[in-house]
């Protein structure tokens, strides 16, 4: 894999211990029930400033994934809304997690995972400004359409220095029953808008924590070293609530589950922790923001600060 700029190369994959105990709600779901979410996290720190885009649900039934919102902080812990993007505007019944991406030229892109109306399919689309705000206005256009025969969705998007990178959960249609099935597939762009599919970064092991279904939450491109965190499931069962692991590239791009078993797990069941990303900080540590089962079954977005 290519080598990232510093001072992504001052990451190292998370201590379990501290992940939990030293972390701050940054955002609450709307009320505290299973099925209402405030989470899939996206992270950036441009000029001293935090961005954090997420995805906001209310449960089946009652409206699914309703908005993507961008929030700014000075802290990185307490963030005010800045744009808020409905799935009525894409013609969606559901968003999913946004991939918020600062390009090298300064413009802003925000990756939008859209749900086609009365099917399990999914689409990425694409809103692009040159700042935030402009995010609110910017004409959605799509990148990753999927086809009648997979859904593409949850994009984590790096730039190398040289070109772009994509990781996309990719669901099978096959077998409308069977539809939460998912392997995490890799994708280079020149630009970051027309993308060229490179083959499949990872699969679920057999018979494992992860069988089901696999799906990138963050990358990081690390000189010699490149590693995920991805969330994973066992069963149908545990849609919704994966738990997180770690995996490392070879030489291939491909990449390889570095444990037997999850690496991170809320302490309440079902002990979903998912979606997890990450920003390094100059002068050393990273802050990591995921999403995280509560006790009353709903989920919180939560961040935590650690050492280098």
């Amino acid at each position: 894999m290519p080598s990232h700029p510093a001072p992504t190369s001052l990451l190292r994959p998370p201590a379990p211990d501290r992940f939990w105990a030293d972390a701050e709600v940054v955002l609450e779901p709307e009320d505290p029930r299973p099925g209402s979410w405030a989470g899939g996290p996206s992270a950036q720190l441009v000029d001293r400033t935090w961005w954090l885009a997420a995805r906001l649900r209310r449960p089946v039934g009652e409206g699914r994934g309703f908005a993507n919102v961008v929030s700014r902080s000075d802290d990185g812990v307490r963030f005010t809304p800045v744009v808020a993007v409905g799935k009525d505007r894409f013609g969606a019944e559901s968003l999913e997690r946004p991939a918020l991406v600062h390009t090298p030229e300064g413009r802003w892109r925000l990756y939008v995972s859209c749900a086609t109306p009365g099917t399990k399919h999914w689409r990425v689309d694409l809103l692009e400004a040159d700042d935030v705000e402009g995010l609110a206005t910017a004409e959605p256009r799509t990148v990753l359409p999927g086809s009648d025969r997979e859904a593409v969705k949850d994009p984590v998007v790096r730039h190398d220095g040289r070109q772009w990178h994509l990781w996309a959960s990719v669901h099978p249609l096959d077998d409308p029953d069977a539809t939460d099935r998912m392997t995490t597939e890799h994708a280079t762009s020149p630009d970051g808008v027309d993308w060229t599919w490179r083959g499949t970064a990872l699969a679920g092991t057999p018979g494992s924590w992860d069988a089901r279904g696999v799906r990138f939450a963050t990358v990081v491109l690390d000189g010699d070293r490149t590693w995920a965190l991805y969330d994973g499931r066992a069963t149908t069962g545990e849609n919704w609530e994966e738990r997180t692991g770690l995996a490392e590239a070879g030489d291939d791009g491909r990449f390889t589950a570095a444990a037997a078993g999850p690496l991170l797990q809320s302490p309440y069941p079902p002990h979903g922790l998912r979606y997890a990303d990450v920003v390094a900080l100059p002068g050393g540590g990273a802050r990591w923001f995921y999403e995280a089962t509560r006790p009353d079954g709903a989920h919180e977005l939560r961040t935590v600060l650690l050492d280098a």
